[in-house]
């Protein structure tokens, strides 16, 4: 039987983390987050942050050489070719970890993969089946301008800059309504992990 990878993605500050984390810590599924993955990309010393440098100078750098994010956000949220530049620098090397970080666990084993840009990025081959987490725009503008102290406009050019949460429903296996409360969503979760492929 081939190895179940479960996708999980969604718009930003729709509650990846609190899928992935209950996943992680009531059903006890390895999680490797695209994430994790993306800042060891650009960590101190790569030759992907030193591409960065090269492309936008050292004003993208904080003083003790580690990627300044907020200024690196600041050119890519409001520059689209700038942002495909960027993606195609770290997206390939997303790919690989993925791929070898699953080869350290037995084949059986179910795994979560949490990957934002799981459209954008063309990576929906990785996975077995896809589940995207959705709210309401104006739950999700609100999270997110709390989460990262944003302000509205940044927060909504943020939201822009990625593939629309329908175009996303309209290619999920499962959909996680994240409107309510946790114990809701923990529910729709449990019940979704027991039914493979549930399109």
């Amino acid at each position: 039987m081939a190895r179940r990878i479960i996708g999980l993605t969604g718009g930003i500050a729709t509650g990846k983390s609190t899928v992935s984390a209950y996943l992680e810590t009531v059903h006890h599924l390895p999680v490797l987050d695209a994430d994790v993955y993306a800042r060891q990309a650009v960590a101190l010393g790569s030759p992907i942050l030193v591409e960065l440098a090269q492309r936008y100078g050292d004003d993208i750098l904080l003083p003790d050489g580690n990627l300044d994010r907020a200024k690196l956000g600041e050119i890519i949220f409001n520059n689209a070719d700038e942002k495909r530049w960027v993606e195609q620098q770290i997206h390939p090397f997303v790919r690989q970890r993925f791929q070898t970080i699953a080869q350290t666990y037995v084949p059986k084993q179910t795994l979560v993969y949490v990957i934002p840009l799981l459209f954008e990025a063309r990576l929906t081959s990785l996975v077995t089946e896809i589940w995207v987490v959705v709210c309401p725009l104006a739950q999700q503008l609100e999270r997110l301008m709390a989460r990262n102290r944003l302000t509205q406009a940044q927060a909504q050019s943020r939201i822009k800059s990625q593939m629309p949460l329908r175009e996303k429903i309209a290619q999920a296996d499962v959909v996680l309504d994240n409107t309510g409360d946790r114990e809701n969503l923990f529910r729709q979760i449990d019940n979704f992990l027991n039914n493979a492929k549930c399109r």
